[in-house]
């Protein structure tokens, strides 16, 4: 059975849409446009509620329960700061422009699926949460009427002002600005703190570029310290990535045995996913697909693990409550790639143990790379603009050698195994 969209239109008769919210990293903060409170009013961003901003990182920090919808709020607000920053310093931003960016930043993230980043590929085809965003946002402004096509014109930077699109997606965007605060606050993790309103305050535009004042040097290579620190600690902790990889693992399994006929639990919008191979072109012929994906959350899966614990199916009975009950893989991390010879050793016990055959053994034996890349120079750079009026790539600025060995990426490999008997 698979449930009918209803009208999910918000009210847009309530008079008062000047709203207040209290945020814990910022503090009080207002909603600027009467547009946005009817965004966040709509049951697709709603649903941001119930997906958390870091996937299965409360495994390792149990403060960090944050959710997509706290993080879309924090970078709008960094948004308007953003906007009167650069209108301070006469850059010409118009209500209309601004009120676009806004939306933009707002819907950046209302793609994601259950657990954010964890699934992103598994439970759709190939599909990244951008081009789902993109999906939602088309979708909202039919119902609004056309109000959010600029917006998607930014979104898509095909808007002439190139630099509403950075202040949206760069790689020193209002995004990344609040993810970082916001991650390290839920965290404990205090190596993530940036200085965002000295950032925000350094912000200029020239030749339509988005820039930084060059006394700001030193707070931007904080920013991209803090987000590699952010990176192992936090992103690829070792305990993350093995609760990932399990997480995983399960939707796998569970595809495959529903794609065969097995009858598993699910609500009714997740086994549509799990019965079908969803990809973009899917999404773009049937637009019902996009009312179902908006319908499973972190929720669904959880409750779904809980009960396949105990599903007939050894494979997914042992990943599910071992996951359930935080009995983790064991994880190695190398600088070089493990030997097939250590992955069939591995691959080897899982099969005497647990009396599995060589392919379901592999469920439970895996290998990847890692990369960490703080500040990539071949992509679109941060520029300072210098005292003499030149832009430079600050990966170029004289004394901050640091900047440029943090553009160097780095890799490592990782090995996870089992590491508990399992029953």
């Amino acid at each position: 059975m698979i449930y009918k969209s209803k009208d999910l239109r918000p009210n847009l008769n309530i008079i008062n849409k000047k709203k207040i919210i209290n945020d814990p990293v910022y503090g009080f903060i207002s909603l600027p446009k009467d547009i946005i409170f009817d965004l966040i009013e709509h049951p697709f961003y709603q649903r941001l509620r119930r997906i958390k901003q870091l996937g299965m990182s409360h495994l390792v920090y149990p403060g960090a329960l944050h959710t997509r919808f706290h993080h879309a709020l924090g970078a709008t607000h960094l948004m308007t700061k953003a906007i009167h920053a650069l209108r301070y310093k006469g850059i010409e931003v118009t209500e209309e422009e601004e009120t676009a960016v806004l939306i933009a930043i707002l819907l950046h993230d209302i793609g994601h699926g259950p657990f954010s980043h964890t699934l992103e590929r598994d439970i759709v085809k190939n599909v990244s949460h951008e081009e789902i965003s993109l999906l939602f946002m088309k979708r909202l402004s039919t119902e609004f009427k056309g109000k959010l096509d600029l917006a998607i014109e930014i979104f898509e930077d095909k808007y002439p002002k190139s630099f509403l699109h950075q202040l949206v997606s760069s790689q020193l965007d209002m995004d990344r600005m609040d993810y970082l605060n916001r991650d390290s606050f839920y965290t404990g993790v205090s190596e993530g703190v940036i200085g965002s309103d000295r950032i925000i305050a350094m912000l200029d535009v020239v030749d339509n570029q988005l820039v930084v004042e060059q006394k700001g040097v030193y707070s931007i290579e904080k920013f991209l310290v803090a987000r590699r620190l952010m990176y192992w600690q936090v992103y690829m902790h070792k305990t993350v990535v093995s609760s990932e990889v399990m997480l995983t693992y399960i939707l796998r399994r569970a595809k495959t045995l529903v794609q065969s006929g097995k009858d598993l639990f699910a609500s009714p919008a997740f086994r549509l996913f799990l019965e079908r191979d969803i990809g973009l072109a899917d999404f773009e012929k049937d637009k019902g697909l996009l009312d179902q994906f908006a319908l499973i959350d972190d929720f669904d899966i959880m409750g779904a693990v809980k009960v396949w614990q105990f599903n007939e199916d050894k494979v997914l009975s042992l990943l599910a409550e071992q996951l359930i009950n935080r009995k983790l893989f064991k994880i190695e991390i190398s600088t070089e790639a493990f030997s097939k010879e250590r992955i069939q050793y591995e691959v080897d016990l899982v099969i005497n143990n647990f009396g599995l055959n060589q392919e379901d053994a592999n469920y439970f034996v895996h290998t990847d790379v890692l990369r960490n890349n703080a500040y990539n120079e071949q992509k679109e750079n941060i520029n300072l603009l210098m005292k003499d009026g030149s832009v430079k790539d600050i990966s170029l600025a004289a004394d901050n050698l640091n900047i440029h060995a943090l553009s160097e990426p780095v890799e490592k490999y990782f090995l996870c195994y089992p590491s508990h008997k399992m029953n």
